[in-house]
């Protein structure tokens, strides 16, 4: 369900202004100026607040976040060795599941009372940085309080929505193709390679099903990631501007690739690959054994692996892998009307940049996004799919090439629907045109 969209919010809703007597005001100016506002270490504010700020005065600063509990327990470890390092700066925690997350998210802005830093993904940071939410973190990292130095340049500018900065990623990953290489061993079959085309894997696909009565392939044609890509690789985007970045004959011609794999059995039959379109990585059909391959994140290699006995490889997408790229498994965003807005953007340099911190919250958030540090991760970890994780999204970021823009508003909707239109296709319900067309209609809606 789609949440409520969160309105603008740069002052607190309701709140009447009116003019003070002029001995009033000068108490009150008085009084401002002796409790201070933002608080940045070691410089003035920024913003627009202005004026030199006070390093040691007491600040509580609301965060709020979605995750189980050991992404909780790893982030209130972090945040209190910021406290630690910055003794009058404390926390005002609050997190719970992904499920609901972004509705209260948004009840919480339209309530006047928004976190001073949250997290967000990209579903949602363009529709936030539209109203107004987002503080824009541009001159934060101009100045070199919020250091992306260190970050593949596609990552941090896929936190860019309308030229501003509006949320800064928390770790990174990519699109990972994870087959299983057992199977293959055991069937002496070879593992696919980066750079196969989408024909030669569905072709491969087919010889393993064949040999293995496995299915070579968990079917895509649902997936926004396995589609986004191929668009990329067409000239295409998912989006453009404010628009849609594809027609329904390009939708057309992604059903009939994947009709004519399920046509060679190189798939799973319709309510099996219904099963992997699930995004439960429990049910990912590569670790339930109902399909040689499934299309994932990279970065869900760890829990891929906790599934299953089997040993898995992971590479890129089908096609030329510099359609793909560094892209934020989500983001750290400031409240712009947030009253500590500077503190709240050197939290998110410190959980970014401190190597205690980065070594604190290891992979949670996916793959640090400062790629020194990164390495000093990879070198302190001890799992092995966790270190096979980090090298291969190290070598793919040789290939990245340019981020596209942050999805618009209605990106989640859009998801469902091609999840809808493809299963119409996937079950003979709808021709592939039937369903590319009807994607394209609803898709319009979704965005409007």
């Amino acid at each position: 369900m789609h949440p409520a969209t969160p309105p603008t919010t740069d002052a607190p809703a309701g709140r009447a202004h009116r003019t003070a007597p002029p001995r009033r005001r000068l108490l009150r100016g008085l009084l401002a100026v002796t409790v201070a506002a933002p608080l940045m270490f070691g410089a003035a504010a920024c913003g627009d607040d202005g004026g030199a700020a006070d390093p040691n005065a007491p600040v509580k600063l609301s965060i709020f976040w979605w995750g189980g509990d050991a992404r909780a327990k790893l982030t209130e470890d972090a945040l209190a060795l910021y406290t630690k390092k910055h003794p009058n700066v404390t926390f005002e925690k609050t997190w719970q599941a992904n499920q609901g997350y972004f509705d209260k998210l948004a009840t919480l802005t339209a309530g006047g009372n928004p976190p001073d830093l949250f997290q967000i993904d990209d579903n949602y940071l363009a529709e936030y940085a539209a109203r107004n939410t987002t503080l824009d973190l541009t001159s934060y990292q101009e100045s070199g309080k919020l250091d992306t130095s260190k970050f593949p340049k596609s990552l941090w500018q896929y936190g860019v929505v309308d030229g501003k900065l509006a949320g800064l990623a928390a770790g990174e990953n990519t699109q990972g193709l994870v087959y299983n290489k057992t199977l293959l061993t055991k069937h002496n079959l070879p593992e696919p390679t980066t750079g196969m085309s989408w024909e030669e894997h569905i072709a491969w696909a087919e010889q393993v099903t064949a040999k293995t009565k496995v299915p070579g392939t968990q079917d895509p044609s649902a997936d926004y990631k396995a589609l986004w890509v191929w668009l990329r690789q067409q000239g295409k985007d998912l989006y453009k501007g404010k628009e849609l970045g594809f027609t329904a004959e390009d939708v057309t011609t992604w059903f009939d690739l994947w009709k004519g794999a399920r046509d060679r059995k190189a798939t799973p039959t319709a309510d099996v690959i219904h099963e992997g379109n699930s995004s439960d990585v429990t049910k990912q059909l590569v670790v339930t054994g109902k399909s040689a391959t499934s299309w994932v994140w990279a970065n869900q290699m760890p829990d891929l692996k906790k599934n299953t006995k089997d040993e898995l490889g992971v590479i890129a997408y089908p096609g030329d892998p510099s359609a793909q790229w560094a892209r934020a498994s989500m983001y750290w965003s400031v409240f712009k009307g947030s009253k500590n807005r500077d503190v709240a953007v050197d939290v998110i340099n410190f959980l970014n940049n401190d190597v205690e911190a980065v070594k604190l919250l290891g992979t949670d958030r996916g793959l640090p996004s400062n790629l020194d540090l990164r390495r000093v991760v990879s070198d302190d970890t001890t799992d092995p799919a966790m270190k096979q994780s980090i090298a291969v999204e190290a070598e793919l970021t040789q290939t990245f090439g340019e981020s596209p823009q942050v999805p618009i508003k209605g990106h989640s909707k859009v998801k469902a629907e091609l999840i809808k239109a493809a299963e119409n296709a996937q079950y003979g319900r709808a021709t592939p045109a039937e369903a590319a067309a009807q994607f394209l209609e609803a898709c319009k809606s979704a965005i409007a």
